[in-house]
């Protein structure tokens, strides 16, 4: 997947602002507390740590956002909201993907505590083309002192709930729910701590009323075993930019974010047979799918005698639906 070109030129002009000395010890040291377990209060303090954070960060955030989006507009390929919630909102990523996914929306409101990232998410915000992202409401506030949002289509807590202790998260995600008409959609690192923030969310959905789009394909307790050998999660694949590669130390023009997520609707939806949630397993005679259907975690071997199935297993792909039949 590749960042809009606006928004990369932006991302670009922004960072060239200061030495890459100083950019890329701020994006090392972001990087270490990101890593911090219990997680510093401030990730960002400086304004070399919010530009490496544009830099490294929102390229990851968009792109992992607009895979949850994907996997919503293929199971609802009707739904079109016409305003978004952006809740912990950054400098706007989840937004930029909404925009890319939903031409529908026409009001976009973005809550964020950091006053300095707000200021560049709007600098950013003026290159897209999508006029009402442009003048999109941006509200500086704390998510933990507020629990009452006005009402929106679609809203997003993307890379924000796992930040804050788990008893404001769960009141958070009340008033958030509270707050959709259509869809909220949580998005979490694809680690195992993401993996229990959406899990816990999940549940909390499920007990509200929620009808669960993806990637659950069913509303039963969650079937993954919690230990550190195995979490769900899934990948998305974005470009890296020169500069991107140069702050990451990498050589490969591209990198993989891993994450987690969990779309919730407010009415019925007819969830997917099954989920995909590992790299397929691909041999000469067969393939082998590991799947979460309503019967729980299931590993399949289909071969070339089940020809409709194998066209299917061929081509599915970690993070696809699945049909056996």
């Amino acid at each position: 997947m590749q960042l809009p070109v606006s928004l990369r030129n932006a991302i670009e002009q922004e960072s060239s602002g200061i030495p890459f000395s100083l950019l890329s010890k701020a994006a090392a040291e972001l990087s270490d507390r990101y890593r911090q377990q219990p997680p510093a209060e401030r990730f960002m303090t400086t304004d070399a740590h919010r530009l490496a954070y544009l830099a490294v960060r929102m390229p990851a955030t968009f792109t992992a956002v607009s895979k949850a989006l994907e996997s919503v507009r293929k199971l609802l390929p009707d739904f079109q909201p016409e305003s978004l919630l952006d809740l912990g909102a950054g400098t706007g990523a989840a937004s930029w993907a909404a925009a890319e996914a939903f031409p529908s929306l026409q009001r976009f409101t973005l809550v964020e505590q950091d006053g300095k990232l707000i200021e560049l998410g709007r600098k950013l915000a003026q290159e897209v083309d999508h006029e009402a992202l442009r003048s999109a409401d941006w509200k500086l506030a704390n998510l933990r002192g507020n629990r009452e949002f006005q009402p929106h289509g679609l809203v997003i807590c993307s890379y924000s709930l796992g930040e804050i202790d788990p008893a404001s998260a769960s009141e958070i995600l009340n008033a958030a729910w509270l707050a959709t008409n259509q869809m909220l959609i949580v998005v979490e690192p694809g680690t195992m701590k993401g993996f229990e923030t959406v899990r816990a969310r999940r549940d909390q959905l499920v007990e509200a009323g929620a009808f669960l789009v993806a990637p659950c394909p069913h509303f039963n307790a969650c079937p993954m075993p919690m230990d550190e050998s195995d979490w769900c999660h899934f990948s998305a694949r974005f470009d890296r930019t020169q500069l991107h590669r140069r702050l990451k130390g990498g050589s490969l023009g591209y990198e993989d974010e891993k994450f987690s997520y969990i779309a919730a609707a407010k009415h019925p939806v007819a969830p997917e047979a099954a989920r995909v949630i590992r790299h397929p397993l691909r041999q000469a005679g067969y393939t082998q799918l590991q799947l979460c259907t309503l019967e729980g975690l299931q590993t399949v071997s289909i071969t070339k005698r089940d020809k409709e199935a194998w066209k299917r297993a061929r081509k599915a792909d970690w993070g696809d639906s699945f049909a056996r039949d």
